[in-house]
Formats: C-alpha cells, sequence, structure tokens
C-alpha cells in the first residue's frame, strides 16, 4: 500500500517519496529586478538536505508588473534564469527534485502602477482598480508564460507548476466572480488558460509534467462551488495539465455563510473529488504538518502528493521526523545519522 514515503512516478519526474514542499512567497528577492538570492538558494537547499521528494519554488512572475510587491521573483529574462541554476543543482546535489511556480499576480499585484485583470474590477477598498487586459494583451500575456517555461526548462527545473488559484491571473479568468467581460474570454472562461497551457507545453519535453493549482472553492458569496471546478478541470486536463495541486479561495473577502474555519487537511476532500472525478492525479495541501493526516491522504487514496507549507518552515527536517513518527523507513544523510528526529 502506497504510504508517505513511498516513491512516485509521473512523466519523466520520479520522486523518492510523497512530501512537496509547497511553493510559499518569501519576498526576498532583489528589489524591483526580481532575481532569487543566497536566502534562496539556502532556503531549498536546506528542505533538499532535510529529505523533501520534490520542491517547488514560490510563486515566480512572467512580468515585472505581474509581481505581488517588488521583492517576489521573476523569470522574465535569461538572466533569472541563469540565477535559479545553482539552486536548481543544489536541490539535484542532495536528492530532490524541484520545479518553480509561474504565475501573474494580475489586479492583485500591489506594487505595480497600471495591474491588470480579466475585468476592471479591484480586489477591495485598499487595491488599485486594475484595466481590463484587451486581447493583444493577452497574447502578450501568454507569450510570456510561455517565455517562463521554457526558461525554466532550460534552468534545469524538473517539473513547472502553473499557478491557477488563489486569485491570481489565471483564475481571475476563471471565475465569474473576477470575469465579468463580454467577449469570447468571457464566454469562455477557461479559454485564457487553456492558451497558457497549450502554450507552456508546447516548450516544455514531452514527457515533462504541468501542475496546475487551483482553487477548488471560492469563499466569496457570488464564487464558484467545487461542481465548478471540477468542470473546469476537465477543460484544463484536456489542454495539458497533468496533475493538479488541489487548493482552495484567495479571490476575496470570505463569506461567514461560505468559509468554515479551517481544520487539518479540510482541503484533502476537494483533492479527492477532482482526483475520482477526472481520473487525475492530484496533490492535497492545507494544514497537513500532522503526519498521520498526510500519510492518510496517501494511503486512502485521496491524493497522490502531499503538500506541506508552514510545517516546513518552521521544521525543515519535517520529513525525518514524519518518517520517525510513521515507523517507516527514509534515508538520512550520514552526517545526520546520530540525531534524533
Amino acid at each position: 500500500m502506497n504510504h508517505l514515503m513511498s516513491s512516485y512516478k509521473i512523466g519523466n519526474l520520479e520522486l523518492k517519496n510523497r512530501i512537496v514542499m509547497s511553493p510559499m512567497c518569501q519576498y526576498s528577492a532583489v528589489k524591483k529586478d526580481g532575481m532569487p538570492t543566497d536566502w534562496h538558494l539556502h532556503h531549498y537547499t536546506t528542505r533538499a538536505v532535510g529529505g523533501v521528494g520534490l520542491i517547488i519554488v514560490e510563486m515566480t512572475n512572467i512580468e515585472e508588473d505581474g509581481r505581488i510587491s517588488d521583492f517576489c521573483l521573476g523569470l522574465w529574462s535569461d538572466a533569472h534564469r541563469d540565477a535559479f541554476k545553482p539552486i536548481v543543482d543544489q536541490a539535484h546535489k542532495h536528492g530532490a527534485k524541484i520545479g518553480i511556480q509561474i504565475a501573474h499576480a494580475g489586479r492583485k499585484a500591489e506594487d505595480t502602477d497600471s495591474p491588470i485583470s480579466a475585468s476592471p474590477i479591484a480586489y477591495d477598498e485598499t487595491f488599485k482598480k486594475p484595466y481590463e487586459a484587451s486581447e493583444s494583451d493577452i497574447k502578450r500575456l501568454v507569450i510570456g508564460y510561455q517565455d517562463a517555461a521554457r526558461r525554466a526548462v532550460e534552468a534545469g527545473f524538473d517539473v513547472i507548476e502553473l499557478h491557477g488559484a488563489h486569485g491570481y491571473l489565471i483564475h481571475q479568468f476563471l471565475s465569474p466572480y473576477t470575469n465579468q467581460r463580454q467577449d469570447r474570454y468571457g464566454e469562455e472562461r477557461t479559454l485564457f488558460a487553456v492558451e497558457v497551457i497549450k502554450a507552456m507545453k508546447a516548450v516544455m519535453p514531452t514527457d515533462m509534467p504541468l501542475i496546475m493549482r487551483i482553487s477548488a472553492m471560492e469563499y466569496v458569496e457570488e464564487g464558484y462551488e467545487l461542481t465548478d471546478a471540477v468542470a473546469f478541470s476537465r477543460t484544463l486536463k484536456e489542454a495539458g495539465v497533468d496533475l493538479f495541486d488541489v487548493s482552495s479561495g484567495g479571490e476575496g473577502k470570505p463569506s461567514s455563510t461560505r468559509f468554515q474555519k479551517p481544520y487539518a487537511g479540510y482541503q484533502v476532500p476537494f483533492a479527492r473529488k477532482i482526483r475520482q472525478e477526472i481520473g487525475v492525479p492530484v496533490m492535497a495541501v492545507g494544514m497537513l504538518e500532522n503526519p498521520e493526516i498526510a500519510n492518510a491522504a496517501i494511503r486512502s487514496n485521496d491524493a497522490d502528493l502531499v503538500a506541506i507549507g508552514r510545517g516546513l518552515l518552521s521544521h525543515p527536517y519535517w520529513t525525518f521526523s514524519a518518517a520517525t513518527q510513521l515507523n517507516l523507513d527514509m534515508h538520512v544523510p550520514k552526517q545526520y545519522e546520530q540525531a534524533t528526529f
């Protein structure tokens, strides 16, 4: 039976265990230019040493104005590509696979003077009102995603994750709450995402998986439901998504009638539903730092992978501790064999 420390393969991606370091913004890039720093090198290398099967580098953006803040990462130039190579090399040196989350913040870009979105609707009164993307803007953005994917491949990343959740640009097109367009991108809200997916897959090796993070539920009153996410995920799978990273929310202030207080594993049922309905591999995420709960998601076939976020921030060697608690075999670096996890 599969468990947290069992291996996993999808396409050309072979993981030594089912543990993924979830992408988490560090807000530590060089201001304005979006370059990774020594912080990123040490941050991600430490988790590779700590036994994580797959590291996903935080939200990395396709253009300068597409970042949440001026301190967020970018991948809009070959110089960015080259700056990521040492991080990739160190992850591989210590036995981990590594991916990168490619994104655009859209209307949630806080430090740009002119944010862009599906429709000219601000996130809330504290955010700037975005302008509605024209068809020429959309073509430019699709090329931006494609170029970022090409650079990720050239940098040596093992997998790419496309960010389509948490109220960022692709999610803004998918959602009827934020997409109120009257053109074909409003009539077919998956169209922008489909174009991005196809453009990215065109520059990726044929057996290199594309992961996509989605919000399976929206928590504003006017938001979509899980059944809607199942429907659009089916379309996105047909376009080329190989595995879904299933999260929720982020599109606006949660309604008290739609958003229950989160608890350990609260998003696992969303992942299970996507997996069962579409027949596609999924990653579960959200408050899974309890090894028993994370392991149960794998053993019960609710998910193929589990993403750990804050648990790996507070405990870089969480993987070793989880293996010890679950009484599962785990390779520990010889330098740490005398440690107690």
